[in-house]
């Protein structure tokens, strides 16, 4: 499996707040493992606070963890297409509002021109969905990208069928081991996870 010791790796995150906490410690993996963070935030994440944490303080936590300045405008994101290409690049978490926007086309924020600049140059792109609605009327849109290629899924699963009958989320502990996959051009199996446990 392909090794990420001087792999560019480009890091968006959306605004699935209440995940934020299972993503840190990835961005710190992913450096151990001796990869090149670039991190792109959505304009939520740069935004918002909630009783996850406040934008700033999250803001704070990404500069450290990667050292790199971190991505927060359409037009800084671009230029990963053409000038500064990445190996890879991860959304994680992907909400349902990217996963729609990005299965149709859509370039709204910095994450998702950051995608699609990836996507131009024929690099892998590995989502992380954490949503509500994956096996609601979003279902339509994850299907959609998994056909797509050279897009890539960390392995997901329900995170509470009872009480969110529709909800899908990754294990984002999954992420490194999905990004040396995709990087050999392999979607990391099996793709459906136990996620829930009674």
């Amino acid at each position: 499996m392909a090794s990420l010791k001087g792999k560019t790796i480009g890091f968006g995150l959306t605004g699935s707040h209440c995940t934020y906490h299972e993503v840190f410690p990835v961005l710190e993996k992913l450096k151990e493992l001796g990869a090149t963070i670039v991190p792109v935030l959505s304009y939520t994440v740069q935004k918002t606070d909630t009783r996850f944490g406040e934008a700033a303080e999250h803001i704070k936590t990404i500069e450290k963890i990667t050292g790199e300045p971190i991505i927060m405008t359409i037009p800084d994101a671009e230029p990963l297409g053409p000038k500064r290409p990445l190996d890879c690049m991860v959304i994680a978490p992907m909400t349902g509002n990217s996963t729609s926007k990005f299965a149709n086309a859509l370039t709204d924020s910095p994450v998702l021109m950051a995608a699609k600049a990836t996507l131009r140059n024929e690099k892998p792109v590995v989502l992380a969905i954490s949503t509500n609605d994956a096996l609601g009327l979003n279902g339509v849109n994850v299907m959609k990208l998994m056909a797509a290629k050279n897009i890539y899924f960390v392995p997901f699963g329900q995170d509470h069928p009872y009480k969110k009958p529709n909800s899908l989320v990754s294990d984002m502990t999954l992420i490194p081991e999905t990004v040396e996959a995709a990087l050999d051009g392999k979607q990391k199996q099996p793709v459906l996870i136990e996620r829930y446990h009674a």
